[in-house]
């Protein structure tokens, strides 16, 4: 299995999550996008290329990388079609890269979330794979029959959405609410928080895009 590039975006930075990912063995490849740059600066990790329109990294960090390093940055004008974290999903493309992570593709902008969401469409239709990951979610598309293992789950539930369209001849097997060529609509809340009742859950549909979120609770501190 080829290794992973790890796109750096400018949403919430769990600092021991995303060293942890970044520091991984499985990452080979890293690109800094804007207000995801400060990050990398900060914990002295060199990214394999810069991308974005600079508006919201600060300047002398973007200065710090042109002055004092050979890594490609790529500026765009603040006034564009795209957002950087799309433009950097493109890179990646561009680049052969078939398993990306996006780090900082969450956090309170739920406008930027939700973008970033739909940005994994680019990636599955170019035949890669492509994950949103912070420290309570991980957000991937499937576009066909997938299995999840309760062994390896990323946390206790899991939630499928239709991506655009509605989904027919939807099913779900192994779960704690199972579905049986079930319409999936983009307009209902029925598939929020499932869990597993099986060692194994399959999910199962002929055609369309799904988002699968796999969720787990955020730990209070013990004061």
């Amino acid at each position: 299995m080829s290794k992973q590039t790890v796109i750096v975006s400018g949403g919430a930075l769990e600092e021991e999550f995303t060293l942890n990912i970044l520091n991984s063995e499985d990452t080979e490849f890293v690109i800094g996008v804007d207000r995801g740059l400060g990050f990398l600066y900060d914990h002295k990790i060199e990214p394999d290329y810069i991308v974005g329109d600079f508006d919201s990294a600060p300047a002398e960090i973007v200065q710090y990388y042109r002055e004092n390093t050979d890594v490609p940055i790529r500026t765009f004008n603040p006034v564009k079609d795209a957002s950087d974290t799309e433009i950097a999903m493109r890179l990646c493309l561009g680049l052969r890269r078939q398993r990306i992570v996006l780090l900082g593709a969450t956090g309170n902008r739920m406008d930027h979330a939700w973008a970033n969401v739909q940005i994994l469409k680019i990636a599955l239709d170019a035949g890669a794979e492509a994950v949103i990951m912070d420290p309570w979610n991980k957000i991937r598309l499937i576009n066909g029959n997938t299995v999840l293992k309760k062994d390896e789950a990323y946390g206790k539930y899991f939630s499928v959405f239709p991506l655009g369209q509605t989904v027919v001849d939807f099913s779900i097997k192994g779960a704690k609410y199972p579905l049986n060529h079930h319409t999936l609509t983009p307009w209902d809340s029925l598939c929020v928080s499932n869990e597993f009742a099986a060692d194994e859950v399959e999910i199962s549909f002929p055609i369309g895009d799904v988002i699968l979120m796999e969720t787990r609770d955020q730990q209070r501190k013990k004061n």
